[in-house]
């Protein structure tokens, strides 16, 4: 890309940007994001401006069906690149404490929480990112070891809060102040209300948090009175038994069940797991409309793929069903059967 054909403003360059993605061009993306830093657009805004809507936008095509994984991950692999250059390019000298960013245990959407950490380092931070799917363990270790000032965890989808709270907690036993962010904790932080922890919308807000420890924690204890009644645990031991149940009746009343391949099978149990994971999560932060959003996500996501809502509307049935003593899961799966479209009540 020549300077004659470069865009001059971060509105043009996101959709010159999407086409470099598109195309799985590296190089490309990379010019583009280091042409705007030439231009005088500071590294912040290139990162939140650019990239982050960017990852947005590739999500979204991956949600409608319109992108392959394989697609999708090639275009997160190249914003992560261009993030990398980014940041090498600014080069920030660090004025402030250190601080750990991470991801949450069995999560794998390391990009944001990546942009979270180069806008810490970008305002002077000295920064730790350890990237995905960090066990709970290892963390403290690491936090023992180095003198860490703050902790920022994140955590995209909901299903993981069980174990988010965990690492806050073992974190918190630390001594070390969290901060937490992503889609996880719903999008206006209120599950990570319920479990009393510091919430940031965007990398901008954690930043101001983290700047004011006494802001970071000063947050309200969670509200998490009613997990002594058992019914999460109960349904955590339970979850291969409902999964295999669930595909049992769906083999029965769905003949074309029966001769499915090798890899619609894996498919099917693994959106059997997902939809226990976030019964069970729902039923985590005692908030069904976790469960009620991700049955509306789920519609849409296997409609986009021509899975018919029956599909879905069968295993909740069987939950429902299997779990009528369960109160909370039992209201989550009945109000996740009313958000179906088209299915009788």
């Amino acid at each position: 890309m020549t300077a004659a054909t470069a865009p001059t403003g971060l509105g043009e360059a996101h959709t010159v940007y999407l086409d470099h993605l598109a195309d799985a061009d590296e190089y490309a993306a990379t010019d583009l994001a280091i042409g705007l830093l030439d231009a005088g657009v500071p590294a912040e805004r290139v990162l939140l401006d650019l990239v982050a809507p960017a990852q947005a936008e590739v999500g979204e095509r991956w949600a409608r069906n319109e992108w392959s994984v394989a697609q999708e991950h090639a275009a997160t692999h190249i914003s992560e690149q261009v993030v990398a250059a980014v940041s090498a390019h600014a080069r920030p000298d660090p004025t402030n404490g250190r601080v750990v960013v991470a991801c949450m245990d069995g999560e794998w959407h390391a990009l944001p929480p990546r942009l979270v950490a180069e806008v810490l380092r970008l305002r002077g931070w000295q920064v730790t990112f350890l990237g995905a799917s960090v066990p709970a363990a290892h963390l403290v270790s690491y936090l023992h070891r180095y003198d860490a000032d703050a902790v920022a965890l994140a955590c995209a989808l909901p299903m993981r809060l069980p174990y988010a709270h965990q690492m806050i907690e073992a974190c918190r036993r630390s001594d070390v102040p969290v901060v937490v962010g992503g889609r996880g904790f719903g999008a206006d932080g209120r599950w990570a209300r319920r479990l009393g922890v510091a919430w940031a919308p965007d990398a901008p807000s954690a930043a101001e948090l983290i700047a004011d420890e006494r802001a970071l924690r000063r947050v309200p204890p969670g509200q998490l009175a009613h997990l002594a009644d058992d019914e999460y645990a109960s349904l955590v031991r339970r979850r291969s038994e409902l999964i295999d149940g669930a595909l049992a009746e769906l083999r029965e009343r769905v003949p074309a069940a029966r001769a499915y391949t090798a890899a619609q099978l894996d498919a099917t149990v693994s959106d059997l797991g997902h939809i226990v994971d976030f019964l069970a999560a729902a039923v985590y932060v005692d908030d069904a409309s976790m469960f009620t959003e991700f049955v509306q996500w789920l519609v849409e996501i296997l409609g986009s793929r021509g899975v018919p809502v029956g599909a879905i509307a069968l295993p909740l049935e069987h939950f429902g069903a299997v779990l009528r003593d369960f109160p909370r899961a039992a209201r989550a799966l009945a109000l996740g059967r009313a958000a179906l479209p088209g299915v009788a009540r």
